[in-house]
């Protein structure tokens, strides 16, 4: 058997090296038209940062899993081809804004269609828009020369974690595979299953119908983040009131029925797909009349630009509502821990926040490059998930500057913002960079992961969110 995979991205990559470990006798070729992505995946330098990841392309590589520019010559020969690729939020035209961009997964059909000699089962793995199926459908089957081959479309949606996507895919809560009910559908369902059952116990390979499968994986992501949105609602009562969002958070997630999962307040989400799968599921509710619903689940995203921008004016308020000049130092910008994905992250919203009211930017992250810094923080919104390789990638922005380490990113700094969960950040020595800062030094910590009561005997002013607040930043007017 041989199963390609087209778009060599967060998704593609690690699922296909997953594949290739445990299914030895299957051949797997991730495709790609990006030539330095592809060069990136055959070297020791891999464009995605994923713990575990590069042990395993390393032991597959050359052996079943390979990748390649040649798209035409592997998605010709594979049984099975994934489609991994970008479904941005349009940007302009009817539904900017919400609905899913499928310009790239039609291109991707268009290529299946012209190169099959043979019948094949087409996955969708990129989130898509429930009936996308339907759609690609008509694509494959009016582009295809051959009468006698036939096409069978299967959803299967990943559930991955950034951070975690390795274990994520070795020990999945379940594997959901959505087909036709057919005859042909059943049995594409079924060769899919096979090859996920190399590793995963049957009971969690789930199957469903297309649409259930294609509305399961928007559905999941909205859920997650109305936790987020949720939790984060109540740090801005809790600052309010003198209550602690952590010991809330605590009590409510000890209720079986809630749980404690994804209940960390935070400066807000990020990530490639929350806020889009959002947006798209929205943008379904509104094309098939249902307003309300689609107003309720915009609320979602509302509260979490809402997070951000409260973040941004407790920063500048606390420091005499100024921050003109003042240097900002922001430790973390990729949108979690261990990623170095910086896709719809928080720290983009708050650093043009801050830079509009004429702060200076010093980031430091582990993983993030110094220009995948500057083109987000110079791209418009919505324009990340698409690769204008033609953009300026080192435009440089005069109020940012990017640091390689955290010392020289708080040298002469008037505060400190913490927005990436970074284990390390826990282990720096605040009393040496306090010496090095402006007074009075603020900390502002966006995900509270640091000792407050130690930063405050240190002589930080403190903002925890979500936490009492520091009497210095208390009104008082």
């Amino acid at each position: 058997m041989k199963i390609a995979c087209i778009g060599a991205g967060y998704v593609g990559g690690p699922t296909m090296a997953m594949v290739a470990l445990k299914c030895p006798e299957i051949e797997v070729v991730v495709v790609d038209i990006n030539e330095e992505r592809i060069k990136a995946w055959n070297s020791d330098k891999l464009p995605i940062y994923e713990p575990g990841l590069f042990e395993v392309v390393k032991e597959c590589r050359g052996r079943n899993l390979f990748f390649s520019t040649d798209t035409k010559k592997h998605v010709g020969e594979a049984d099975i081809v994934f489609v991994s690729v970008n479904t941005p939020t349009k940007t302009h035209g009817i539904g900017a804004g919400r609905a899913a961009d499928l310009t790239y997964w039609e291109g991707a059909a268009r290529l299946i269609a012209s190169v099959s000699t043979s019948s094949k089962i087409v996955v969708e793995k990129s989130t898509v828009p429930v009936k996308t199926a339907e759609a690609i459908g008509k694509v494959l089957k009016r582009n295809c020369q051959d009468p006698n081959v036939n096409f069978e479309i299967l959803s299967n949606p990943e559930f991955l974690a950034e951070g975690t996507a390795m274990e994520d895919l070795k020990h999945p809560d379940r594997v959901l595979i959505g087909g036709a009910d057919t005859e042909s559908g059943q049995k594409a369902i079924q060769t899919l299953a096979e090859v996920y059952a190399h590793w995963i116990p049957r009971e969690r390979i789930l199957t469903a119908n297309l649409w259930s499968a294609e509305l399961a994986k928007l559905t999941a992501n909205a859920f997650l983040a109305q936790r987020i949105s949720s939790i984060n609602a109540i740090s801005a009562l809790c600052e309010a009131t003198g209550a602690d969002v952590s010991q809330v958070a605590h009590a409510i997630g000890t209720d079986s029925r809630i749980g404690p999962k994804f209940l960390n307040a935070s400066v807000g989400f990020g990530g490639s797909c929350f806020q889009k799968d959002i947006l798209n599921l929205c943008y379904v509710c509104e094309t098939v009349g249902l307003k309300e619903v689609a107003e309720y689940w915009l609320q979602v995203v509302s509260m979490n630009d809402y997070q951000k921008q409260r973040f941004v004016e407790r920063v500048i308020g606390a420091m005499f509502n100024t921050v003109s000049g003042k240097k900002i130092a922001i430790y973390g910008f990729a949108f979690k821990k261990d990623t170095g994905d910086t896709r719809e992250t928080p720290a983009i919203d708050v650093c043009k926040g801050l830079i509009r009211d004429g702060a200076k930017c010093s980031i430091y992250d582990p993983e993030v490059k110094a220009e995948q810094i500057f083109r987000d923080l110079s791209a418009p919104k919505f324009e990340w998930d698409r690769p204008n390789y033609s953009r300026s990638q080192s435009h440089m922005l005069e109020n940012v500057q990017v640091q390689s380490d955290p010392i020289a990113a708080a040298d002469g700094a008037h505060a400190i913002c913490v927005l990436t969960e970074w284990d390390e950040f826990k282990k720096y020595d605040f009393g040496a960079l306090y010496e090095k800062m402006v007074k009075p030094a603020f900390i502002f910590d966006g995900r509270n992961i640091l000792d407050h009561a130690k930063l405050r005997e240190i002589g930080f002013i403190t903002y925890a969110l979500g936490k009492p607040l520091d009497p210095f930043l208390v009104k008082g007017y």
